[in-house]
């Protein structure tokens, strides 16, 4: 997978991807993360990338054209599955999301500042809007982090298990269960029996037992309406 992000501040973005699990996947050549400098393709003498609305009102808007041209020279190198814009009124991010977006090849991430992009980028450039929550950020930098994190973990050859990924929260709409480690008891406190039975059938269903119980409880919104009473 090839993931390119277009920026204003691309320094936001140098601690993000430079350890663990993302590192690993960029040193073994599963995914590859560019980021670009919107203000290098600006042909304002001062590298303006932004301007004040039409119709007034507060706030700046980036404009188009250095977008455009960033844009139209990396699809001149390659095809693009989806050229994503960061935005709070975009679609809610979720698992579903990351899983589609994980299989896809190339990716273009655009991150907004001010008052976001000038509409026309959204109109004739963006094919997919997301949100990573109801509330806004200076900047869409933090919110391309945690998309390019979502989604490259789940790719094949990344984790060291590759089904770690497939028991995490949201998986099959459940919350994850709960988890122990060594020592089996400490100061008094102890760990389900059933963890230690060795039986991984009674185990599977003790853990399907309390993922529902957890998202009945916690995201009730996330089961079906049959079983959100128990």
């Amino acid at each position: 997978m090839r993931i390119d992000i277009l920026t204003l501040l691309p320094r936001l973005l140098d601690g993000p991807f430079a350890d663990s699990i993302l590192e690993r996947a960029q040193e073994r050549g599963i995914c590859e993360i560019h980021i670009h400098n919107i203000r290098d393709y600006s042909t304002a003498k001062q590298k303006q990338t932004d301007d004040y609305q039409f119709g007034g009102g507060a706030g700046m808007v980036m404009t188009i054209q250095p977008i455009d041209d960033l844009i139209t020279k990396l699809k001149s190198e390659r095809a693009y599955d989806e050229i994503i814009y960061l935005t709070p009124d975009g679609e809610r991010l979720n698992q579903r999301t990351c899983n589609t977006l994980s299989l896809k090849e190339n990716i273009i991430l655009l991150c907004g500042h001010y008052k976001g992009v000038d509409q026309r980028v959204r109109d004739h450039f963006i094919t997919r809007e997301i949100s990573i929550g109801d509330y806004v950020l200076s900047g869409g930098e933090l919110a391309a982090a945690v998309v390019v994190d979502a989604i490259v973990r789940l790719i094949p050859g990344v984790m060291n298990d590759e089904t770690s990924a497939l028991t995490d929260s949201f998986q099959d709409d459940l919350l994850a269960p709960p988890v122990y480690t060594r020592p089996a008891e400490y100061k008094g406190w102890g760990i389900p029996d059933v963890l230690l039975s060795g039986h991984f059938g009674k185990i599977e269903e003790w853990r399907m037992s309390e993922a529902i119980k957890k998202t009945r409880e916690r995201r009730p919104d996330l089961l079906d309406p049959s079983d959100r009473n128990g």
